[in-house]
């Protein structure tokens, strides 16, 4: 079993909740918890998790309608509304029990609540696990802009449980595998290596300690990354590769009758972003592992418009954070609008 990832103010453990949380919150001294949850993971990992953690099932909590849709101010509203009326105190515990949806929201919900209170991250997905858990990254969207409203704040523990996976439908599991490519792209060619070997069937089939692994060395880049730049000042921009044009590609077909994954979304964004060296090895895996979805040249000056709005952009120039040549290196780019419809174009013409 890998060792638990230390962090410079918590830790996350990657293995059987039951193994971990137990222990860890014999030594806590909080006054209540709260668990948030959505109506799935509600259904399919809170029973379990109630097992492993060894908490009451009379431990108050709440439960939302799933999807990115409903990561708005007026869902925390109601959220906060909860937290009162368990009566919570400023040395209380959020549990945010869900994906990134739950984490980022239940984590800013807890950051803001009462000016603050302490929250620990129990990710259910694989996107969750290598990604949204891990490094205070909260918020909610606004007016349609992904993440627009949040802060950094760090939890005080994550617990990363593999079991969780199993409760996934492929294509949850597949949008979660975006990030996993996301960090071996900018940090570790072994992993990188190794996908290689990962057939799109394969994910679902991984056996419980070949997930830990995988997770391991995924988690290890993000961990790095963020001890380093807790604030996204300098190198942490490198952990948005593929999500300028991913985060807009995301926006706007949540607006269609057919919205992507994130994850789906990053994955057209890497495609669309990759500097040369890494373009001619992406595309094949890539589209061998999420297909290919056409975005339509009538859309352009709108994800145009959603890229202006992007939160790593400065003096109103478009930014895009692309692997270096070496292991966390970083390349900024900053390309005019003719350049980025003509990276669209090119992920069009892709099939």
């Amino acid at each position: 079993m890998p060792q638990p990832l230390q962090l410079p103010e918590y830790t996350v453990f990657l293995g059987s909740t039951g193994d971990y949380f137990p222990s860890w919150w014999r030594q806590q001294q909080y006054t209540g918890v709260f668990i948030l949850t959505d109506e799935h993971t509600h259904r399919h990992c809170l029973p379990v998790f109630l097992q492993k953690s060894g908490l009451s099932r009379a431990t108050p909590l709440t439960v939302i309608k799933p999807g990115e849709t409903q990561k708005t101010l007026a869902t925390c509203e109601k959220i906060w509304q909860a937290m009162f009326d368990a009566r919570l105190d400023r040395k209380a515990l959020v549990i945010n029990l869900g994906g990134g949806v739950i984490g980022d929201m239940g984590g800013f919900c807890a950051a803001t609540f009462k000016r603050g209170i302490d929250f620990v991250q129990v990710p259910t997905t694989l996107l969750s696990m290598t990604d949204a858990a891990i490094g205070g990254k909260l918020g909610v969207d606004f007016q349609g802009l992904k993440n627009a409203v949040g802060v950094f704040r760090n939890p005080a523990a994550v617990f990363a449980d593999p079991a969780f996976l199993h409760t996934l439908p492929p294509r949850e599991l597949r949008s979660g595998f975006a990030e996993v490519i996301k960090h071996a792209c900018i940090g570790d060619p072994a992993l990188w290596a190794g996908l290689q070997h990962l057939a799109p069937a394969d994910l679902a089939a991984l056996a419980e300690n070949d997930w830990l692994e995988l997770l391991y060395a995924s988690v290890a880049v993000k961990a790095r990354i963020v001890t380093e730049d807790p604030l996204e000042k300098g190198i942490r921009a490198l952990l948005n590769f593929g999500h300028t044009v991913g985060h807009a590609v995301e926006s706007y077909f949540l607006q269609t009758d057919d919205p992507l994954t994130h994850g789906e979304a990053v994955a057209i964004g890497m495609l669309c972003e990759a500097p040369a060296p890494w373009q001619a090895a992406l595309e094949p895996f890539i589209l061998a592992h999420f297909g290919h979805r056409p975005i339509p040249e009538a859309a352009f000056p709108e994800l145009w418009a959603l890229m202006q709005q992007d939160k790593k952009n400065t003096s109103g120039a478009v930014r895009m954070a692309v692997p270096g040549d070496a292991p966390f290196g970083m390349r900024v780019l900053e390309p005019a609008r003719e350049e980025v419809e003509a990276r669209l174009r090119g992920y069009n013409s892709l099939v």
